[in-house]
């Protein structure tokens, strides 16, 4: 990361210092995709495929972990071609698809990335993100998750899934890893008179 120009407006963004030193460490941001990535809705063309509606605040966000060197990765019981156009455009390389079991997903990606644990976080909003929820050093989720997914999260963003909720989770991974804002620097201009 390049160094920090102290002439540039410091960010506006700041989290509870407990939720930073929790999410410190983390290398490995897995994300659910219905209900986190999109607002949970499924719609249907008129010849059976799913179309799904992506935030683009959340999409940045996961090109800037990438930057950051936190690698995206996606874990869904879903798999339709809006779903992988949309990551490959992002490029997110990390995918497991079509499952419903994501524990055993999880341990995979954690394998071929050579991480564990205590390295990732988890972003997910119904029963069967819980098995990852529950181990990873830092569980997220969105207010419009259930009940069991609210328990376990350590933050719950303000914002709803599919509505900027991943973003706020990226957000809040790299202000704990550091890179924020050396990331946002390149976007504003100096003070006046620095």
């Amino acid at each position: 990361m390049s160094q920090v120009n102290p002439s540039i407006p410091a960010p506006a963004l700041a989290f509870p210092p407990e939720l930073l030193l929790r999410a410190q460490g983390v290398r490995l941001a897995i994300f659910d995709v219905d209900g986190v990535l999109t607002d949970g809705g499924l719609y249907f063309s008129g010849e059976g495929e799913a179309l799904k509606r992506f935030n683009t605040l959340d999409g940045h966000g996961l090109k800037l972990l990438a930057r950051a060197g936190i690698t995206p990765a996606v874990i869904s019981g879903r798999d339709s071609p809006a779903l992988r156009n949309r990551l490959t455009a992002l490029g997110v390389t990390h995918l497991r698809l079509g499952t419903e079991d994501k524990l055993p997903a999880a341990a995979a990606l954690m394998a071929e990335l050579s991480l564990d644990w205590s390295q990732t976080a988890a972003m997910g909003d119904d029963w069967p993100d819980l098995p990852v929820m529950q181990r990873v050093a830092f569980a997220c989720a969105p207010p419009n998750a259930h009940a069991e997914a609210l328990a376990l999260a350590h933050h719950v963003t303000a914002l709803r899934g599919g509505e900027g909720a991943a973003r706020e989770f990226c957000d809040l991974l790299l202000v704990a890893s550091g890179h924020y804002r050396a990331l946002l620097q390149p976007y504003l201009a100096p003070k006046e008179g620095a």
